[in-house]
């Protein structure tokens, strides 16, 4: 590698919005997100459904699915 023309490659704090702190290493020495791993729907499990005009309450009714949480089982 030539000297002087690379980034230092140093430690980082990762600050998401919720409070979130994560340690890593990058060429950037503070960064801010509005959502990480520890909020986010997708990977909480507390991910909820868009309705739109009804459409998802149509498909169940349709096909017979009950809604999960409400009790019953399939």
């Amino acid at each position: 590698m030539q000297a002087k023309i690379h980034p230092k490659y140093e430690s980082a704090k990762i600050t998401c919005a919720c409070g979130n702190v994560i340690e890593t290493r990058s060429t950037s020495k503070d960064i801010k997100v509005e959502i990480c791993s520890a909020c986010h729907p997708f990977f909480t499990g507390k991910q909820k459904l868009v309705d739109t005009a009804g459409r998802i309450e149509r498909f169940r009714r349709k096909y017979n699915i009950p809604v999960i949480g409400d009790g019953e089982t399939s």
